[in-house]
Order: structure tokens, then sequence, then C-alpha cells
């Protein structure tokens, strides 16, 4: 991962996740969920195995503002069954929920969903596991398909992804 590259594209770049919505080759995932209103994909530059993000189809960038109770509340299900899901096929010791971004860089809201593996010494955990800086894994695009089957097995058959997007 080039982290000056990667910053310029979050600050100058198209949306990345209306990208991924729409298609754009330069911006393919690999889908773990989706329905009619939220999608879910492997992170691209994992810190830790099967980091996945989850964000509304819909251009929101403020997590509260922007959505009203019932839109934040279905939001919040939907990173929910995915972290369930990531919780059943990684067994990690934790499970890190984040919201991140802001409106200079990466505004489309998203979630990080984050299996902390067990084992990971105590200094190495909590901001650590998930700062880039401390190092990102580079799973093969093999490992990367097999790891969103097994996440999309691991959900009820009403919220595996449409494959094409992937």
């Amino acid at each position: 991962m080039d982290r000056d590259t990667y910053t310029a594209r979050a600050r100058t770049g198209p949306c990345f996740v209306c990208a991924y919505v729409n298609g754009n080759p330069d911006y393919r995932h690999e889908a773990v969920y989706e329905d009619e209103a939220h999608v879910a994909f492997l992170d691209r530059w994992p810190t830790v195995p099967g980091k996945v993000l989850v964000a509304p189809k819909a251009h929101i960038e403020h997590v509260v503002g922007d959505l009203d109770e019932a839109a934040f509340s279905s939001l919040m299900r939907v990173v929910r069954t995915v972290a369930l899901a990531v919780e059943a096929v990684l067994a990690p010791e934790r499970t890190y929920l984040l919201s991140l971004g802001s409106q200079q860089g990466n505004a489309h809201v998203h979630w990080h969903i984050a299996a902390l593996p067990p084992g990971v010494p105590y200094e190495q955990q909590q901001f650590h596991a998930l700062m880039t800086e401390n190092g990102v894994l580079a799973p093969t695009p093999g490992q990367s398909a097999d790891l969103a089957g097994r996440l999309r097995a691991a959900m009820p058959a009403d919220h595996r992804p449409d494959r094409s997007r992937s």
C-alpha cells in the first residue's frame, strides 16, 4: 500500500463507496453483503484478517445527522449482521466497530468491522491494530474471494450480495 497515493485518492478522487456501488472497476472489492440500501465488502488494505467495510448505498456524510432514526437503526442492523458473520468465520478475541472518515477524505459514511485475532499482544491491539502505519495485510485475490465466500455463507440467505459487483 502506498499511503501517499491512498491519501491523495481519498481526498481528491471520487467517493470510493459511490464508485464501488456504481460498478467502477477501479474501485472493485470482494462483496460480502448487500440489500436495497446497504453494501459490505472486504477492505482493500486490511490491517487485520477479514476487515469489512459497511456503508449505505446513498451518499451520506454524517453518521448521526444525515440519517433519521429508522435509517440509522437499519444501518446498525446491517453492521451487526455482518459483524456476526465475521465472528462466526474468524472467531476473534474482540470485534472492533468504528465509523471513520471525515469531510477531508473518505467522507461517505462507512463502518469498519475489524476482527482482532486471538493472541495479539495488548500493545498491538485497539487503534494500533487498525492503523495502516503499522502495516497492512496483502491477501491474494484468491484468499480474498475465499474469505468473502465464507462470510457470505455465514449470513442469512436474504443478505447475500449481488456477485456482479465483486
